[in-house]
């Protein structure tokens, strides 16, 4: 499916992987809306993009007539039936809702027996409540607006509306010690891709699921740039932090490779996290 000329709605797109994902959708020709926290900078940065405009759009290049992309921000909560649903409106009125990306999440780490006593059950539903029941709340109400709309046709040939991206983490299979809440978030978002994309195939949707290894993120950029780099050595190949970009650019090729669906997939450099 070609992203110049369609609409993406990308949650969690004022900073790291989600904004490094609007950034490339948006050069590659897409109108976003980026949906994040009232509290971020999504509105600083949608106004960023307007102001820059694309960057390598491909009409430009082959002498096509291309609408200009435009970014707006939305503020929303992903667990919010109410915020989630405006955004997808926002993303329906610019055009073509045809990419989702689901990069809203938290990392809030935590034993079970702890130094401070048992894991309180409130820390534990609310990374559940934001990272799986947050990512379905949006895959819900997009899929709905998607179904809706004509389908476009791909380059190699057939007919599809949408792809929807969610992002797991190798948390979910590699969980470590301090990670049941947000291991069992994320192996439930990877859980969940293949019976989506069976359900949606129906309605030409295509569902897909990244995992990313250690990242350069804004929960990364806490840690001192010792430890940073000390995780980035854990890496086989290549031995650093991953790039939002890097991220961003495996999203734009799940939206243009109509064959990819129904499957999880580790970006991370071959790493097998440790016990700690």
């Amino acid at each position: 499916m070609e992203i110049e000329g369609s609409v993406a709605l990308i949650t969690g797109g004022a900073s790291g992987l989600g904004a490094a994902t609007a950034r490339r959708l948006f050069n590659a020709g897409a109108s976003v809306v980026l949906a994040d926290l009232g509290t971020s900078a999504g509105a600083a940065y949608a106004d960023e993009l307007n102001a820059a405009g694309p960057q390598n759009l491909a009409g430009i290049a082959s002498g096509r007539e291309v609408a200009a992309p435009k970014a707006v921000f939305v503020p929303a909560d992903v667990t919010s039936e109410h915020q989630v649903q405006a955004a997808v409106d926002a993303a329906v009125g610019m055009g073509p809702l045809r990419i989702v990306v689901n990069c809203a999440g938290i990392a809030t780490p935590g034993k079970v027996l702890g130094r401070d006593g048992v894991l309180p059950l409130e820390t534990f539903h609310r990374v559940i409540q934001i990272n799986l029941v947050g990512t379905f709340n949006v895959v819900r109400l997009a899929a709905a607006a998607m179904a809706a709309t004509e389908p476009a046709v791909t380059e190699l040939g057939g007919e599809e509306r949408g792809v929807i991206i969610n992002t797991a983490s190798v948390a979910a299979f590699d969980g470590q010690i301090g990670q049941p809440a947000y291991a069992a978030s994320k192996g439930g978002v990877a859980a969940m891709t293949l019976p989506l994309a069976r359900e949606l195939a129906r309605s030409l949707i295509r569902v897909v699921t990244i995992a990313p290894g250690i990242f350069e993120t804004p929960m990364m950029a806490g840690l001192p740039q010792e430890a940073q780099e000390s995780l980035g050595r854990q890496v086989p190949h290549p031995s650093r932090l991953g790039r939002p970009a890097e991220y961003a650019n495996l999203a734009a090729h799940i939206v243009e490779n109509a064959m990819l669906n129904g499957e999880t997939i580790r970006l991370d450099g071959a790493i097998r996290m440790g016990p700690k």
